[in-house]
């Protein structure tokens, strides 16, 4: 069992005496991973995250670890280039226009040459390869080319878009023949494997019947694998008594509202802080709520601060907060609580048990994990889900109060229904969530992928 991903499972920490140590990343794929590697005594091919020269394979974790190096100007023209800014607005739908630059292919190809080398160097006779997400999506071609005993699995962690928005890549012939070196390719939603299935017969003319490709002699199935959580570890750190301390507190620092409403989110153009925001200043304006009575909490973690549209976003939403705590906020508090910065998974978990509201409004998401984390920290069946149905989880959570986040008074109205509701309905909304999310969870996501492609076999 190999994984190749963009970046390695773990990540180096300097101690203060200078020397260096690695430690698992946080995140779930991680987690999902790390039991299906560590037990077949895999590896895993991957990114420190500095860049320069790689330091050599070690073990942690039960894994073999194998770094691939990326140069400052790889990590600029494949990471931040080609893969967040020509395929991540691209892939969700272009909020923001995609840039095409022959130089940032280029290097997106070497560096997935030198992820597929580094697999095929690793990987046993006859072994199984997952390869994932956006960055390296030519690497199950090459790695077919180099290794055709391999079984080879790819899942895409993103939407994957339809027919008229793909074909504006200048190299999407190229992107789908390396994503068919896959025996199973794996999307967060039905949609993105039936939009992969057209356009490989209609930009390759290969003959495809239901959710296979023939291609090559071998049969390549696209499939809907829906990603999770792992439940059970985040119900009980939710019901930790450390944890429900800290929501008591939060709520005694907020001033105890009547209400409040929490968004958590990457600061990402994708996630629709901006929407959220201009919802609750309009009510405040319209006299339905009241600040600090009703207070909003937003957590934008930083992200890709060194592209431009990133750095342009983060200074539009900070005046929006500015602008409404200076119409709306009091000597008793202010309407909107805003925080640019990482918090560890303790910090937001109590947060989502202090919350009256989540407010998940992606204009397109592959799935929204936050919106699960929410449910599967609400152990007490309080709590109402206000989520965008462009959103991969809307497709799962269905007793969430779905909104259009492009429809502002919609958002409104779900945003007043869920802090008016009746508690035994969030509860019986909520139980019915958790039910769902508890069967379809992390483990369940790999089990059934890898269930599925050794099926290919």
């Amino acid at each position: 069992m190999v994984v190749v991903a963009n970046r390695l499972p773990v990540d180096q920490v300097t101690e203060p005496d200078g020397t260096t140590r690695y430690q698992r990343s946080p995140g779930g794929l991680v987690t999902a991973l790390e039991p299906f590697v560590a037990g077949r005594g895999g590896a895993w091919v991957g990114w420190s995250g500095a860049a320069g020269d790689a330091p050599e394979p070690f073990e942690s974790g039960g894994m073999h670890l194998v770094p691939v190096p990326l140069s400052e100007e790889e990590v600029d023209r494949y990471y931040e280039g080609f893969s967040n800014a020509s395929l991540w607005p691209l892939y969700h739908d272009v909020v923001e226009k995609p840039e095409y630059h022959r130089t940032w292919w280029d290097t997106y190809v070497q560096v997935n040459k030198r992820f597929a080398d580094r697999a095929a160097e690793v990987a046993a006779e006859g072994a199984i390869v997952w390869v994932h997400d956006y960055q390296l999506q030519l690497v199950p071609a090459m790695l077919r080319q180099r290794r055709p005993d391999l079984t080879i699995g790819f899942f895409l962690h993103i939407p994957f878009p339809p027919y008229e928005l793909f074909t504006q890549l200048p190299w999407r012939s190229a992107i789908i023949e390396g994503l068919l070196g896959a025996d199973l390719i794996g999307f967060q939603q039905p949609a993105g494997a039936t939009n992969f299935v057209n356009l490989a017969r209609r930009l390759h003319d290969l003959p495809t019947k239901g959710s296979t490709v023939s291609y090559d002699g071998r049969t390549v199935t696209a499939k809907a694998f829906p990603i999770s959580i792992d439940v059970t570890a985040f119900d009980e750190l939710a019901s930790s008594p450390e944890v429900l301390a800290r929501a008591a507190e939060i709520r005694e620092e907020l001033g105890q509202p009547e209400k409040i409403v929490l968004g958590v989110d990457r600061l990402d153009y994708t996630k629709g802080i901006a929407v959220r925001l201009e919802a609750f200043q309009e009510l405040l304006e319209d006299g339905v709520i009241e600040a600090p009575a009703t207070t909003f909490v937003q957590v934008a973690t930083p992200s890709r601060e060194r592209v431009e549209h990133y750095v342009t976003m983060r200074e539009t939403i900070e005046q929006q907060v500015g602008h409404i705590n200076g119409l709306y906020g009091s000597i008793a508090g202010s309407a909107v609580r805003y925080f640019n910065q990482s918090m560890p998974r303790e910090e937001l978990a109590a947060m989502y048990r202090a919350a009256d509201v989540m407010l998940v409004t992606p204009y397109r998401d592959g799935m929204n994990l936050v919106a699960k984390e929410y449910v599967a920290a609400r152990g007490d069946l309080g709590g109402v889900l206000v989520l965008s149905e462009f959103a991969g989880a809307a497709a799962e959570l269905k007793q969430a109060l779905l909104v259009n986040p492009h429809d502002i008074d919609g958002v409104k109205k779900q945003l007043v229904r869920a802090l008016r509701m009746d508690p035994a309905e969030g509860a019986k909304r909520m139980r019915a969530m958790r039910r769902h999310v508890a069967k379809h969870d992390l483990d369940h996501w790999a089990s059934s992928f890898f269930e599925s492609l050794q099926a290919q076999v």
